[in-house]
């Protein structure tokens, strides 16, 4: 990978990466691929979704040639066969507060230099023509090189979710580090109070992608540093074992739920903070009980007996939801020494009565039910079930 020298044209042929032929739809169109899809292809990484830019048209032109538009506050639109996002090439200005507060201009005159320089960091301000050649006015490649992640411009402290998307992309690739001039950037966006404009529902879009990632505990730590936490997290406790736990349930390949729920484990009160940031029901679930867990598996809570083994069964709802059961034992795994093997066998003896066949033998009083189905399941727990008890 080679950067252009300044002051040429900024753009050259590459072999490989994302490109794709013209089909009927695109013919005579001048696109181009932006963003992830073009970093991710230069540092050797899988592709994912390609975003394409389109120059020089209009959206009466795209809907002609068959696109579907799906934008809102710019022209946006699906091709009609793939259904890959294509959007106008556009400048952006300042109108108002926070991320939503701009005036968007997509007219033939915008020129595909401009569409990139309102991007927010340089490693995402990098084109790809169909034909593979790259355009890179900001040298986005060097900064990949160096592994820096450094800011397009002064625009960065217009928008506030580029404060998210900076510290989102420092946990994705942990080993880059962020420009110092571009964390002065992300404490300026605090101290001006264009952070707290961020809605819970974008919050938790960027956090749920950096939890996704391999080191998520550094979109934390930038957002510390940029003293963001209190007002995007307000509540949050994160410190290193905080650290330490979400990291070790991404080595672990623990899912987004329980990542989070590591996240809130120490905060006082995890599930009021989950619901502040929308986060979805089975998302505040595992917020809620992961302190559950910890206080009746961890520790000495290991030496416990069937009676408490059921309980928190119970509590956890773990015969009608046992993944989430196992996940969050797996979550508490990452903080205190439990046997998950144990209780994995726990499980399964509990969910080997048949409640069925309890039920028929004891009529139609619903109290009696329960109580023997919950004493056939306590006998399991002690390893004692009779073997009719069990299904077969």
């Amino acid at each position: 990978m080679s950067a252009p020298s300044h002051g040429e044209d900024a753009a050259q042929r590459q072999e490989g990466g994302p490109s794709a032929p013209a089909d009927r739809h695109t013919a005579g169109l001048d696109v181009y691929i932006v963003g992830g899809a073009v970093r991710d292809a230069l540092l050797g990484l899988p592709a994912g979704d390609r975003d394409w830019v389109v120059v020089g048209s209009t959206p009466e032109e795209m809907a002609a040639r068959g696109f579907i538009p799906v934008g809102g506050d710019f022209p946006v639109f699906l091709h009609p066969d793939s259904k890959e996002e294509y959007a106008l090439a556009r400048t952006e200005r300042k109108s108002g507060r926070g991320y939503k507060g701009f005036v968007f201009h997509a007219g033939r005159d915008v020129t595909l230099d401009e569409d990139l320089r309102r991007r927010d960091l340089t490693v995402n301000a990098i084109a790809r023509a169909a034909d593979g050649r790259l355009v890179d006015p900001l040298d986005g490649q060097a900064d990949l090189r160096a592994k820096v992640l450094r800011h397009v411009g002064g625009a960065f402290v217009e928008d506030p979710v580029r404060l998210l998307r900076l510290a989102r992309f420092a946990a994705r690739f942990g080993d880059f580090t962020v420009a110092p001039e571009t964390m002065e950037l992300a404490r300026r966006l605090v101290r001006d109070g264009e952070v707290d404009a961020l809605v819970p529902e974008r919050v938790w879009k960027e956090m749920a992608k950096g939890l996704a990632t391999r080191r998520p505990s550094r979109m934390f730590e930038v957002l510390e540093a940029a003293a963001a936490l209190p007002r995007v997290l307000p509540g949050l406790v994160f410190d290193d074992e905080v650290a330490r736990a979400i990291d070790a349930a991404a080595r672990a390949g623990l899912p987004l739920a329980s990542r989070f729920a590591l996240l809130l484990h120490r905060s006082p009160q995890p599930a009021e903070l989950a619901r502040h940031v929308k986060a979805p029901a089975h998302c505040v679930d595992c917020a809620r009980l992961l302190p559950v867990v910890l206080d009746a598996a961890g520790g000495a809570a290991q030496a416990a007996d069937p009676q408490s083994w059921l309980a928190l069964m119970e509590r956890c709802d773990a015969l009608r939801k046992p993944q989430r059961f196992l996940d969050l034992l797996d979550a508490a795994a990452c903080i205190e020494a439990i046997d998950v093997a144990a209780w994995h066998a726990r499980l399964a003896a509990v969910q080997a009565v048949d409640a069925g066949r309890i039920a028929k033998a004891c009529g139609a009083d619903a109290r009696r039910i329960q109580a023997a189905v919950r004493a056939a399941r306590l006998e399991a727990l002690a390893g004692g079930v009779p073997s009719g008890e069990r299904q077969a």
